[in-house]
């Protein structure tokens, strides 16, 4: 566990851009009762975690009081191995707690944000987090003082310290950037404040922004917030989506000032926390934390960059199929073949076991029982949050699910998505202590990944006319594009803005229009007679939460590119590729998550794992191709 990160976005995995957001408005009374007697769990149960507010108050008093007792362990690491297990034992416990309480109010306020109750108990758990954050401030510092060769007879005398070993190994590594006592404390108690740009900007675009309502060609009013707007973009009338994405874009340009400072009060956060601790760039401090070489992002950014020809060719695919003289920004998103298919949730349920048969019994063992828990928040409804995610930071209790389910295809990947991220979690608590259960951002999203490829892959292979497999090569091909490209779009653009603030430069929105631009057309041909890009969308930054997260969303592309690797091997049933798989899972954070990789046979600072996407790529497309030549 990493005790300096107090808020751990690992085990937050938000799916806002990189996984289809499908909520829609709330239907009325009548569907919410059909859906009720239909499915057995719609809602998630927060009893789980406590039974009431006022089990949650108590226990957020409960943990205010182990700060004194952390705080008495200062001076005393160093006596002897026993009294510094017992520390890290407390501390780790505490932070335990911790994250149950923040768990308890997060989940809370998320189906409701327009509820200030819920978002005051929230904030008094985030508060909590600062304390904690204080309190623990002389541990690193101390435990770099102890010295290596003295830690290491420690370890190797007291077997209670292995929990620790790797929290120690970290320490050690990084401690040239861990600063005197004094410091950490400072830095720890501006974790709070740090975080008000990014809660602005939540609140402005989720709750504030007065989005707009269109009357569709149906006669159809949307409510065109980003949720709608995800939703809206994807229609099939032509003259729908410009007005969709006109209205859409232009009032985030009417914000356009406030989200451009929004913006830059984070990147300079960034910034700023990277030179206070002594690294050269914002990257270098977000890629040292987890031990990630810096040839991964360049490498990926490369790769990515080689791999654009094959962007262009699914387009020039989707405009002939949509008989287009010239692609438009508004045409990436709709389906390029209609299918109306609705699935409920039962039978999302169903398919998911069946897709995933080729990772064993007991991978389908553990995914059948979980499943049939009230472990979710299904549908969508007023003030709820958009998009998806989940919640696995409650380690003796189970993961959390929020959707914003529709019966859209793209809502059952979305479902495969995110239980993927459940498994991950509910294997790696089975398989590591709560020191070592917690993974890494950059193995996060393999699992989640990994599950919407197999989902693809099984839907293709059981369609039962060319019209249906072209509908599931096509989902497939814009999982890709959205996922393996789109993010690492974002992630040249998140590098940008972050070198343009370190070079003393300063962010308007002007600018970004200008940045984002020019990387948007350049990944989509706009100069090449590809896709036309008008400058109205080029405020999209804005719609973008992850940037909000320091060098995050890089990890969607590494993802899914590590996901195409290893399934193709369980595909072609390779021998150890299943198990390769799981032991990812299994492996939680007991290491780094490069060398966990590695163990498994992905290189992810090599070409070889980023060509498997644009190989299975250039596949998909020839196999549509096929259908269309027939």
């Amino acid at each position: 566990m990493n005790l300096v990160k107090f808020i751990s976005l690992s085990i937050l995995v938000l799916c806002l851009t990189a996984c289809n957001e499908t909520s829609k408005a709330t239907k009325n009374s009548t569907d919410e009762a059909k859906k009720l007697i239909q499915n057995k769990f719609i809602s998630w149960n927060l009893d789980d975690l406590y039974p009431n507010t006022q089990s949650w108050d108590k226990a957020r008093y409960d943990i205010s009081q182990k700060f004194p007792e952390i705080k008495a362990c200062k001076g005393k690491l160093s006596e002897n191995a026993e009294i510094l297990s017992a520390c890290l034992d407390l501390i780790n416990n505490t932070y335990k707690d911790l994250l149950r309480n923040y768990t308890y109010t997060f989940l809370a306020k998320d189906i409701d944000l327009a509820n200030s109750d819920f978002r005051e108990r929230s904030s008094l758990s985030q508060a909590l987090f600062v304390k904690f954050g204080e309190a623990i401030s002389f541990l690193s510092p101390e435990i770099v003082s102890i010295g290596k060769v003295k830690l290491e007879e420690f370890m190797q005398n007291d077997g209670s310290l292995k929990e620790h070993d790797l929290y120690i190994k970290n320490t050690l590594r990084q401690s040239k950037y861990i600063l005197s006592e004094k410091e950490e404390a400072i830095i720890a108690s501006m974790q709070d404040t740090m975080s008000t740009a990014s809660s602005a900007y939540e609140v402005l675009t989720n709750a504030e922004i007065p989005w707009p309502e269109v009357t569709l060609s149906n006669g159809k009013k949307v409510r065109l917030d980003p949720s709608g707007y995800s939703s809206s973009r994807r229609l099939m009338n032509r003259d729908d989506r410009i007005l969709v994405f006109n209205r859409f874009w232009s009032t985030f340009q009417d914000y356009k000032q406030t989200l451009a400072i929004t913006l830059q009060g984070q990147v300079k956060n960034d910034v700023t926390m990277a030179k206070i601790k002594g690294y050269n760039s914002s990257l270098e401090q977000a890629l040292a934390e987890e031990n990630i070489p810096k040839k991964v992002y360049s490498e990926l950014v490369s790769s990515v960059n080689l791999g654009l020809p094959s962007l262009h060719r699914l387009i020039k695919l989707r405009e002939r199929i949509l008989n287009l003289e010239s692609s438009e920004y508004y045409d990436i998103y709709p389906s390029v073949v209609s299918m109306d298919k609705e699935y409920t949730l039962e039978e999302t349920k169903k398919l998911i076991i069946n897709a995933l048969e080729p990772l064993g019994k007991d991978y389908i063992d553990v995914l059948s029982r979980s499943l049939d828990k009230d472990w979710m928040h299904v549908y969508p409804k007023q003030g709820k949050r958009s998009g998806a995610y989940v919640m696995g930071a409650a380690y003796d209790v189970h993961p959390y699910v929020l959707l914003n389910f529709d019966g859209t295809l793209e809502s059952v990947s979305t479902f495969m998505h995110e239980w993927g991220h459940v498994m991950h979690s509910l294997l790696a608590n089975e398989s590591q202590p709560f020191t070592k259960a917690d993974y890494s951002t950059f193995i996060a999203e393999i699992a989640s990944t990994a599950n919407e490829i197999l989902l693809f892959d099984y839907l293709r292979k059981n369609s039962s006319s060319d019209e249906q497999k072209l509908y599931y090569l096509f989902k497939e091909l814009s999982q890709i594009r959205g996922t393996f490209f789109r993010q690492t779009q974002f992630a040249e653009f998140e590098l940008s803005i972050h070198q343009l603030i370190e070079k003393g430069g300063a962010i308007s929105a002007d600018r970004l229009d200008e940045i984002y631009g020019d990387i948007l057309k350049r990944y989509y041909g706009h100069d090449k007679g590809i896709m036309n890009i008008k400058d109205l969308y080029t405020i999209e930054w804005a719609y973008i939460p992850h940037f909000y997260r320091n060098f995050y969303v890089y990890q969607y592309a590494t993802s899914i590119s590590a996901a195409y690797f290893l399934t193709d091997n369980i595909l072609n049933k390779n021998p150890g590729a299943k198990e390769n798989l799981i032991n990812i899972l299994r492996a939680g954070g007991s290491d780094y998550p490069f060398n966990i990789l590695l163990d498994a046979g992905v290189d992810m600072s090599s070409k070889e794992v980023y060509e498997a996407v644009i190989r299975r790529m250039n596949e998909l497309m020839d196999e549509v191709e096929l259908i269309l030549n027939k």
